[in-house]
């Protein structure tokens, strides 16, 4: 819940993550906060270090010690107001688990005609729990015991009016921003690798698709049957950093181990202009060529010898 929001090809956004862990019965508290370009981590606050530091070279060079004190700031704010909140939370909902999570995503999107639009929403104990509406200024609750809160904020008008100008003037005007100190690192697109292996048994084959060393992030895996049908994932991994800055991701597939039936997996990412199919080629022909390629050789072999026999009979004669 409350990953990262998708993005089209040519857009960009900027997105902060606020998490806070509450420990009722140890009293202990925890928070965090992670800002993204895109998907480049840029900052980071913690309530055990104190301070909001820089992630991304970029970012350190650009902004001096004035921006980073006031960040703290805000941070420490965002931290009080979420201890606060979790303790009535967890009062709200009567739980007896031992600790209690408090979620919010909220961030801009920068479209490529410089129109731009935002989201802001809650997340509570790992299920939404509220979400703003920017284009009512509304705040819709997810769950029942949400409707506290909605009520509250929608009794209010000037909160959703100062929500969407965050997202609308301050939020996009910081994006561009950051947007021109890491442009090079932004707008770098390399494509993607692809590597697919398979393991075989009696009735059912297993088909990995390991695709790697592409940037930007967001990348589109699936598995294809017969060029139509899409195969639902049995498992696949979150996608994870390489040093090198590139991403890497695997996605598998369970299939019936039976002739007729091709496979393929489609890689969908900005770098490409259209999709990337690579086609699995089941190893009964890989098989079956070595196998024809082992029988040619034994025929030519055989038809030799036969014309030497052949040969040395009539020069016998």
């Amino acid at each position: 819940m409350l990953g990262l929001i998708p993005y089209q090809r040519d857009d960009h956004m900027l997105s902060y993550y606020h998490t806070g862990l509450y420990y009722p019965e140890e009293g202990q508290y925890r928070f965090e906060t992670v800002g993204y370009v895109d998907d480049q981590e840029i900052d980071m606050y913690s309530s055990e270090s104190h301070v909001n530091i820089p992630k991304t070279v970029w970012m350190e060079e650009n902004e001096g010690n004035d921006y980073w004190e006031w960040q703290t700031s805000l941070r420490k704010g965002w931290a009080k107001v979420f201890r606060d909140n979790l303790i009535i939370l967890a009062s709200r909902f009567n739980y007896t688990k031992r600790f209690h999570a408090l979620q919010l995503s909220y961030g801009c999107v920068l479209y490529d005609d410089d129109s731009s639009t935002g989201h802001y929403r809650y997340g509570f104990d790992g299920k939404d729990f509220l979400e703003f509406d920017i284009n009512t200024l509304l705040w819709i609750p997810a769950m029942q015991k949400a409707e506290i809160s909605a009520q509250r904020w929608n009794s209010d008008r000037v909160i959703g009016e100062g929500v969407k100008s965050y997202l609308i003037e301050h939020c996009t005007s910081a994006l561009k921003k950051y947007m021109a100190y890491g442009r090079k690192e932004l707008e770098k697109r390399v494509a993607p690798k692809v590597k697919i292996r398979s393991q075989g048994q009696d009735e059912t084959t297993r088909l990995q698709c390991l695709v790697y060393g592409f940037h930007p992030r967001a990348v589109d895996v699936k598995w294809v049957k017969n060029g139509v049908d899409h195969v639902l994932s049995g498992e696949g991994t979150p996608i994870l950093p390489h040093p090198d800055g590139t991403y890497q991701i695997r996605v598998s597939v369970e299939v019936p181990t039976k002739d007729g039936d091709t496979y393929a997996c489609h890689v969908e990412h900005s770098s490409l202009e259209e999709t990337l199919t690579v086609k699995w080629e089941p190893n009964y022909y890989k098989v079956s060529v070595r196998a024809a390629l082992l029988s040619a050789s034994l025929i030519s072999v055989i038809t030799l010898i036969f014309f030497i026999i052949l040969e040395r009979s009539g020069n016998t004669e």
